[in-house]
């Protein structure tokens, strides 16, 4: 399988590629682990992800054409 990645922020110094190939992952803590083994250093900072422009905050599976946004920590009211 493979998804699109958008990254923002510093994980754009971290994560250089926007394709990623996830072979037979298809959920969020799936992803988590195969992104911090493939980018280290990504398992040293705080991050959310959103799965087709919705923000995810517990696991769920994703789609062949799913993109997956990674996005830094951000405050704001």
């Amino acid at each position: 399988m493979q998804i699109q990645l958008v990254t923002f922020g510093k994980i754009t110094e971290i994560i250089p590629t926007q394709q990623f190939k996830v072979g037979t992952i298809s959920d969020t803590d799936g992803l988590r682990a195969l992104l911090q083994e493939t980018f280290p250093a990504l398992g040293q900072m705080k991050y959310a992800l959103a799965v087709n422009k919705k923000l995810v905050q517990a696991n769920i599976e994703f789609a062949e054409d799913a993109v997956i946004a990674i996005m830094p920590p951000f405050s704001g009211g």
